[in-house]
C-alpha cells in the first residue's frame, strides 16, 4: 500500500514505515503530523485518484528530526563589469517517518 501526499509545494509517493525528508515543518521531534492532502492511493490494485484530492484519506507520520541541508553556494556574476556576488543557503527540513495511512 502506498499514498501520493503534497507537502511544501512537492509531491511524495510514501509507504507504511518509510522515511521521508519533507519541506520544514512545525513540531518537535516525536510529534505527530498528518498529511491531508492526498492525492492518490494504491492498495493491493485497487487505485483511489481524487479529483484533485482522495476523500476521507490522510496519512499519519512521526517527526524524527528537523535538521538544515547541506551548504549549497549561489554565485551571481557578469562579466567585464566587476559584478560579482557569493551567498551561502542552508534549506531547512524536517525528517518523518510515516505511521499510517487511511483511505
Amino acid at each position: 500500500m502506498y499514498a501520493i501526499i503534497k507537502t511544501g509545494g512537492k509531491q511524495y509517493k510514501v509507504a507504511e514505515g518509510e522515511t521521508i525528508m519533507v519541506e520544514k515543518l512545525a513540531g518537535n521531534e516525536g510529534d505527530s503530523v498528518v498529511f491531508d492532502q492526498v492525492l492518490a492511493v494504491v492498495n493491493d490494485g485497487d487505485v483511489k485518484v481524487g479529483k484533485p484530492l482522495v476523500e476521507g484519506a490522510k496519512v499519519t507520520a512521526k517527526v524524527e528530526a528537523q535538521g538544515k541541508e547541506r551548504k549549497i553556494l549561489v554565485f551571481k556574476y557578469k562579466a567585464k563589469s566587476n559584478y560579482r556576488r557569493r551567498q551561502g543557503h542552508r534549506q531547512p527540513f524536517t525528517k518523518v517517518t510515516i505511521e499510517k495511512i487511511e483511505g
